[in-house]
């Protein structure tokens, strides 16, 4: 059976990565944050391929769920409609679109172990969150194509992870073990790892090379 997608986020980032995973061969489910009118025809001009539908019927339908909303927003999804999924976090924290929240700047943890414990029945992994998103419209390639670039991961759960490195891989991207959930902070917004458009060797150096960063001290 084919896997479906969902897709929480209809802006820029989730655009694009609805469009790669229907390239992918996906059953892709997209939902922005208003009436299903909104978004309606976007998706028929970039996505054809795509459902546009609510947030609630991707939360119910998809076999995979990307949560490619603003990080201030996303503790308005309902962790029991998410719970036994895997959540695939691939946001970030901007504070011209989140404001100054110290809840999301905590140094003591990443953003997505946050997101972990709010999703606590869920099964969070970080991803598609460090390339830009036209990087990552551009740059899809064939496994062992030359300068194939790389997509960092993150998760606590070995099952999970391994999913989440199977479709980065088929979107057509080398993906990248970056660690667990408490590692996943060396691919937010200030390391070096944030906007990178790199190959899988340059990607795992500067992954190594975090803890030698003014970021990772």
């Amino acid at each position: 059976m084919t896997t479906t997608i969902g897709i929480l986020g209809a802006g820029k980032l989730g655009t694009v990565l609805a469009q790669l995973t229907t390239a992918a061969g996906y059953h892709v489910l997209i939902a922005g944050s208003g009436h299903v009118a909104k978004i309606q025809l976007t998706v028929e001009v970039l996505i054809p391929a795509a459902v546009p539908t609510t947030i609630a019927e991707v939360c119910h339908q998809a076999d995979i769920v990307i949560l490619a909303l603003p990080l201030s927003k996303y503790q308005t999804l309902s962790p029991a409609a998410l719970a036994g999924k895997l959540v695939i976090d691939a946001m970030n924290y901007w504070w011209e679109t989140d404001g100054n929240r110290e809840d999301l700047t905590n140094t003591h943890y990443s953003s997505s172990e946050q997101v972990a414990r709010y999703f606590h029945k869920s099964h969070v992994v970080k991803a598609l969150n460090h390339m830009g998103y036209h990087d990552l419209f551009d740059e899809p390639r064939l496994q062992g194509q030359p300068g194939r670039k790389a997509i960092a991961i993150a998760g606590d759960e070995e099952k999970y992870v391994e999913e989440t490195v199977k479709l980065v891989d088929r979107l057509g991207f080398d993906p990248v073990r970056a660690g667990s959930l408490a590692d996943s902070g060396k691919m937010e917004p200030g390391s070096a790892v944030f906007g990178a458009n790199v190959t899988k060797k340059e990607l795992k150096k500067l992954l190594t090379d975090f803890s030698k960063t003014k970021y990772g001290q």
